[in-house]
């Protein structure tokens, strides 16, 4: 290998007729965007290859957008330039998947914005693709053939990855890190449909999904040169990535869940979609939703807001019905909304969310499995919370508190079927709620429980995708915490003997098992001194007390924090929170009636 000329001979005939498809994923790079992209548009059409050039704004704040929309007027010969704007940061992985939904290229090559690789290394990984008669084809920094400059901390980082990649997973490749790949359509169809990492491990996660299924890896030469500049490689950088990168490896390896996730069939048509909103009025946190709505990749939908009175939102860049219903229940509300929904498949949304910029999107592609009636997503804690809230979504997320249910309420994890979902993230057919009657108007909170209740029970199934994401707001500690946890757990304890095929589960008994515990502690703890001999009883003491000890230490090592503060109130938060729902789901249990309420002072 060497600096000077290269020939393109093998890229002109392998992409012939057809075209080659570029992504490349940028971000608040408005100072080099538009020269780099111009130049990689010159160097294909001025070495004759037909190619199309896809530059992806992940989300950019600096006017990166204004200069890639500009580009798309240039002509560069055979070669067209095809901006993707991506309203919201969704991360490197959301960022391709958006390019190459756009793409038409039998051939796609991804290649990172900032041209840390030079596009005229291009050559090469058509030669090794054609030599190897490969499916991939991967720059490494580890080549023989190489060229790389760069400081020792990522030559350090990388060396210490690559090798955690080599014995856990198995790549038959020496980097899979380097911003310049070439896939074969299909290749990276395939593995972009089962991927679930949206960040740092998005590489390591898409090769070792191609490989899985078959595909052929090699890896050709680069020449990089970073001068001695970081990048992003910074501490949270490397523990997030190391923290993807397990998930990866346990997906794989003990999972094995990449080589039965299940692919939905390709759309025949796109579905308009309605998106109901309950709301008892306006607020800050329903124009945030609103504002949300608006930045929604996929176009083909209504918004349909039902407010107990009149409410004026302004001029909104979307189809938008106010639709006043006075002050009835959540699940009236939304029935109304089902009864004047005009698209195929409702999308439910609580006024205090707001959805990620592709939630409709990454949502409906599922509507063309008829055995699906329904998707949902997880409901994330916002980071602009206030701190009480913040902490009391820190104790959601914690496994001590929701258990096999944490994935509600954190993004990650793997796609599944589940029989019970909540209504803040659900979409479902159209016609299946007005089969079902839609919502039961007897409970809530719980009439969605009911819900998917009524769904599986039709033969539909629900399907969970960690991609199609919600920002959910959480009551602040410890009252409005406290009182919206009991009120649910109440409803459950009611539903385990009245519905109990979507409630009946051990996990749900677990807290009211607890809390039996530290009252029978208790009571232990007062007769205690009336015991002669107490000596002897030493040993029973300690039986006795070894649980909760080791309760406390699990609690304390699972919400570990540097913040002490943080670290104490969401261990409070856990712990309270197992009390209440505890207690509250015993009277749930052997209430002979559930109350069913209006949205209290708690409602965000």
């Amino acid at each position: 290998m060497n600096d000077g000329k290269v020939s393109w001979k093998t890229v002109k005939e392998t992409v012939g007729s057809g075209r080659l498809s570029v992504v490349m994923p940028v971000y608040n790079l408005v100072d080099k965007v538009a020269s780099n992209v111009r130049m990689t548009a010159e160097l294909f059409a001025a070495n004759g290859i037909r190619a199309e050039i896809l530059p992806v704004d992940d989300g950019s704040s600096d006017g990166t957008a204004g200069a890639l929309a500009a580009l798309a007027s240039e002509k560069f010969g055979d070669v067209v330039v095809k901006p993707v704007i991506c309203p919201v940061n969704g991360g490197k992985g959301a960022a391709l998947r958006a390019g190459f939904e756009a793409s038409t290229g039998e051939l796609v090559m991804l290649l990172d914005g900032d041209l840390d690789i030079l596009p005229e290394q291009t050559p090469w990984f058509f030669d090794a693709m054609a030599s190897k008669n490969a499916d991939v084809v991967v720059g490494s920094k580890r080549h023989k053939n190489s060229r790389v400059q760069y400081p020792w901390h990522r030559r350090l980082v990388s060396w210490v990855y690559f090798t955690i990649v080599r014995i856990f997973i198995g790549l038959p490749i020496t980097d899979t890190q380097t911003g310049m790949k070439l896939f074969k359509r299909k290749v990276l169809g395939e593995a972009l449909s089962r991927m679930l990492v949206k960040a740092y491990a998005f590489d390591l996660e898409l090769l070792s999904i191609a490989h899985q299924r078959g595909a052929k890896i090699v890896e050709a030469p680069v020449i990089i040169r970073f001068g001695n500049k970081f990048g992003a490689l910074s501490a949270n950088t490397v523990k997030v990535m190391a923290l993807d990168s397990l998930a990866v490896f346990y997906r794989l390896k003990v999972l094995k869940y990449y080589a039965k996730a299940e692919v939905p069939p390709q759309l025949k048509e796109k579905p308009f979609v309605s998106v109901v909103i309950a709301c008892p009025q306006g607020s800050a946190v329903l124009d945030e939703c609103i504002a949300a709505l608006e930045r929604q990749t996929y176009r083909d939908y209504e918004v349909i807001v039902l407010p107990d009175g009149e409410l004026d939102l302004g001029v909104r860049a979307l189809d938008l019905k106010i639709i006043p219903t006075g002050r009835v229940r959540p699940a009236e509300k939304r029935n109304i909304g089902i009864k004047e929904a005009k698209g195929s498949v409702v999308a439910f949304i609580d006024d205090d969310a707001y959805p990620d910029a592709h939630w409709l999107e990454y949502a409906i592609k599922y509507f063309g499995d008829g055995t699906i009636g329904a998707v949902g997503g997880p409901g994330v804690t916002p980071p602009n919370d206030p701190y009480l809230a913040r902490v009391g979504g820190r104790a959601y997320d914690n496994i001590l508190l929701s258990g096999n249910y944490r994935y509600r309420y954190k993004a990650g994890g793997v796609r599944r079927d589940v029989d019970d979902y909540p209504s803040c993230n659900l979409f479902v057919r159209t016609d299946l709620l007005r089969k079902i009657n839609g919502y039961r108007t007897d409970f809530w909170p719980g009439e969605d429980t009911l819900l998917c209740k009524d769904i599986i029970d039709s033969g539909k199934r629900i399907v969970y995708d960690p991609w199609v994401v919600v920002n959910h707001h959480r009551r602040k500690l410890f009252g409005p915490h406290l009182r919206q946890l009991g009120r649910y757990a109440f409803h459950r304890g009611y539903f385990v003997k009245r519905y109990p095929s979507n409630s009946l589960r051990l996990s749900y008994f677990i807290p009211s098992l607890f809390v039996a515990y530290l009252a029978a502690l208790g009571v232990f703890a007062a007769v205690v001194p009336f015991i002669p001999r107490l000596n002897v009883m030493t040993w029973v003491v300690s039986a006795a007390l070894a649980p909760l000890a080791f309760y406390l230490f699990i609690l304390a090592l699972t919400t570990v924090s540097r913040n002490l503060l943080t670290w104490f109130l969401t261990m409070a938060a856990v712990f309270t929170s197992h009390v209440v729902y505890g207690i509250k789901f015993i009277q749930g249990l052997l209430a002979a009636k559930a109350p069913c309420e209006f949205i209290g002072k708690d409602h965000v």
